[in-house]
């Protein structure tokens, strides 16, 4: 009874004391956000065709959809041209700030926000990576997925070592601007009545606005010690728990996807690969895409390798060493779908939710080369820069041209 109580304890402390997984939490952050971003830049020129008020899918048809499954979207609160350029305009920033970590915590707000206004907008458009954006958008809220690799980690190293060299950290007035701003938008979408679709958006903004209220509040007294562990242990609970719900979102696409595979003939048979290769929507490439299926033994083991990985993978968690074999095979297999068959979102979507796998060691020493690297940039740019001039100088060189 002692072990177990000790076991217990030992697991509880674990969660509650730190925020686990601050890499696979980062790239996870970076890689949804960078294809959100790279998907809004890219269909950009095609916006009005895919969301806008006047495309294929009009707004009325898309209030009635909505009104059917209660799926929240901002882009149908009006019908206006200024309305949904503002709403693009801001999933674009939204994305670009959770990329570089500025704000997070707002930022993740406002990018599952700009997620979900557009995907709910149009639901016939995309494909299974918007599906798996969809969920992490509403994951990532819970998540404090700014600990490493963002402006926020900067910010507050600066401050740390600002406070041990004994000078005064400047307040922070960004953060109480920000806050006042999006609790007036969001005071007036609620008094208005826009969020008729369901009570789980408006109650998840508006816990998340108080709940940065609060801790700016608490952070800011410094006699407010016991309060300030208190969230910080709710956060990190948060955190943990939707960490392991990102886990098993992705071992659970993999398991039904290869299981539903199993059931079809042509899996069974070995050529369900060939023929998408053979579509003019998934061939960008002909000639590769040829190449490729014009080897049946090719076609069967990609067919069969398929299945076997996506149904061993959830299987293989408890053995490290497979497990890192079967993901790098996983990402490689979204890296070729990306290219042969031109679904380059959807493989970075998927490949986003398989780094979580990744061992943590392996991201450390990225951390460490990358940080290698950064330096020496840094300092071949401080050789090639010359130094300020002082004004002796430059008034030595005035007189010289003068003369």
């Amino acid at each position: 009874m002692n072990r177990l109580s000790l076991m217990l304890s030992r697991g509880v402390a674990r969660v509650t004391e730190a925020a686990l997984g601050p890499y696979q939490s980062a790239l996870v952050r970076i890689g949804f956000a960078g294809t959100w971003l790279l998907f809004l830049l890219r269909e950009f020129p095609h916006r009005q065709e895919l969301y806008g008020p006047s495309g294929p899918w009009g707004w009325n048809l898309a209030k009635q959809l909505t009104a059917d499954n209660h799926a929240f979207t901002a882009l149908l609160w009006s019908d206006g041209q200024l309305w949904f350029e503002c709403c693009y305009a801001l999933a674009i920033l939204a994305s670009a700030a959770l990329l570089l970590g500025w704000r997070t915590r707002t930022a993740s707000v406002l990018f599952m926000v700009g997620v979900l206004s557009l995907q709910n907008r149009s639901v016939f458009i995309g494909d299974g990576g918007d599906n798996v954006l969809h969920l992490m958008a509403f994951y990532l809220v819970f998540t404090r997925c700014g600990q490493v690799w963002s402006l926020d980690a900067r910010r507050a190293a600066h401050g740390e070592a600002a406070r041990a060299r004994g000078e005064r950290v400047p307040a922070d007035r960004v953060g109480p601007v920000l806050w006042v701003v999006l609790g007036l938008a969001l005071g007036t979408a609620t008094l208005t009545g826009r969020f008729d679709n369901g009570w789980l958006i408006p109650a998840l903004l508006w816990t998340a606005w108080a709940g940065l209220g609060l801790w700016w509040a608490v952070g800011r007294r410094e006699a407010w010690e016991q309060p300030r562990i208190l969230l910080d242990v709710v956060a990190n609970v948060l955190h943990n728990g939707a960490l392991a719900v990102i886990m098993a979102e992705a071992c659970l696409i993999y398991a039904t996807a290869g299981w539903y595979k199993i059931q079809g003939s042509r899996w069974q048979d070995g050529t369900a690969v060939y023929y998408p290769l053979h579509l003019d929507y998934f061939s960008p490439w002909p000639g590769l895409a040829d190449l490729m299926s014009s080897s049946g033994t090719i076609m069967m083991i990609v067919a069969y390798g398929t299945v076997m990985v996506q149904i061993a993978f959830p299987f293989t968690l408890l053995n490290r060493r497979a497990k890192n074999v079967l993901l790098v095979l996983m990402m490689t297999e979204h890296a070729v779908i990306a290219v042969v068959l031109g679904l380059p979102f959807f493989s970075l979507a998927m490949i986003t939710a398989d780094a979580v796998f990744l061992p943590t060691a392996f991201l450390r020493r990225l951390d460490d080369v990358a940080g290698r690297a950064r330096g020496r940039i840094v300092r071949r740019i401080g050789r090639t820069v010359p130094a300020p001039r002082s004004p002796e100088e430059n008034t030595a060189d005035r007189v010289g041209f003068t003369a």
